[in-house]
């Protein structure tokens, strides 16, 4: 019993292999290319030898190496296997795809339980686990699209979107300088900053303060799709008004979380501060700005995703003829939803990106912090 404990995962996937035995062939008869008989028992041992493997009492490190290359070998041809095949996948196919993914779901766990003994050792286990767990979400969103043969209308494959992303690379370009570089990039920063501003002068004003955070909590509640069209009319077509709801929307986070903020410092703290003979912007720069430093970086990295959002369905009504959300609109019309999956895919990755680089900065600046201090 403590050997099936000791990998569930290992134990399922060898009881998968011999439902999926039972089922072959791996494709339907009306298949036109069938897998071999050569390829189906290599994907079988790749299954079996890593769900044994998963049992025997090897190093950690070697033993996820074997997972690793077990549960995407087996991936790998059980995809190849289908192709040209699309919609002709048996019961066995699916078998073999749930088995290939628990194998992976047991390196990642072999993985998550190694103590790294460097920093370099720490930072690629940190980037390779996400970076496995990614790559099951498209291995499954792959062979299930092709396998069972999902219209591609409703949801194409990642294959199909990459290839697009491949052939598609100067449209993309153009419209990530026209959505990120113009409208976010200027919007993010000037919002943020007036949002910073005002948020001083209103710690700083009794009554702007108690003025303006019942109105930034309305217009926090403004739906973009309100705001959006106003913009337009006020600034026009082009990146602009874009710019001016990105504006808008990271506003108001800003405000509300420097705000809060501010009032971080304890009391006896600021007690101190008094007791040294400091004035207000003595107070506010060696003190309570420091300990409002996390409630900024939040509202940073809740803008960063804000921005993006914003800027893309502000497109939605009216832009000249180039950016993200106005390509997103007019692909859907056309039915080309792979276009549509290539630009939610470049969107994710550089809204990725930007919050990544955020959370660095945070961490670069508020190392000082118990949230900072654990990692």
């Amino acid at each position: 019993m403590s050997l099936l404990l000791r990998s569930w995962q290992g134990a399922v996937a060898l009881l998968l292999c011999l439902l999926a035995l039972s089922q072959l062939p791996l494709l339907g008869p009306e298949a036109q290319l069938p897998v071999g008989s050569g390829a189906t028992s290599v994907i079988l041992l790749l299954i079996a030898g890593g769900a044994l493997a998963s049992f025997l009492p090897i190093p950690t490190a070697a033993l996820a190496a074997i997972l690793f290359v077990a549960a995407h070998g087996a991936a790998w041809l059980l995809i190849g296997g289908i192709d040209g095949n699309e919609g002709h996948a048996g019961s066995a196919f699916f078998l073999l795809v749930a088995a290939s993914w628990l194998l992976g779901w047991r390196c990642i766990t072999v993985l998550a339980d190694i103590e790294p003994n460097g920093r370099a050792a720490e930072t690629v286990l940190r980037l390779l686990i996400p970076a496995i767990f990614g790559a099951w979400i498209l291995i499954l969103w792959e062979a299930v699209t092709r396998g069972a043969g999902v219209p591609f209308i409703l949801l194409p494959p990642p294959s199909a979107i990459g290839e697009r992303i491949g052939n598609s690379l100067p449209i993309l370009a153009a419209d990530v300088r026209q959505t990120i570089f113009k409208a976010v990039l200027f919007g993010y920063v000037v919002g943020c900053a007036a949002g910073f501003v005002v948020a001083i002068l209103a710690d700083r004003v009794t009554l702007l303060r108690r003025g303006v955070l019942p109105i930034a909590n309305l217009m926090s509640a403004l739906p973009i799709i309100g705001v959006a069209p106003i913009m337009v009319m006020w600034f026009g077509f082009d990146w602009q008004s874009k710019a001016a709801v990105v504006i808008v929307m990271t506003f108001f986070p800003m405000l509300v979380n420097t705000i809060a903020g501010l009032s971080a410092a304890g009391a006896m703290e600021r007690d101190l501060m008094r007791s040294y003979a400091s004035d207000y912007w003595q107070t506010l720069v060696k003190l309570r700005l420091p300990a409002a430093m996390p409630f900024v970086f939040n509202a940073l990295k809740i803008n960063s995703t804000l921005a993006l959002i914003g800027a893309i369905v502000a497109e939605f009504f009216g832009t000249p003829i180039v950016g993200m959300g106005f390509r997103i609109s007019t692909e859907i019309g056309r039915m080309n939803v792979d276009m549509v999956w290539a630009e939610i895919a470049v969107a994710a990755v550089i809204g990725s990106v930007f919050y990544g680089v955020v959370a660095l900065a945070e961490r670069a600046t508020t190392f000082w912090h118990p949230s900072n201090r654990g990692g």
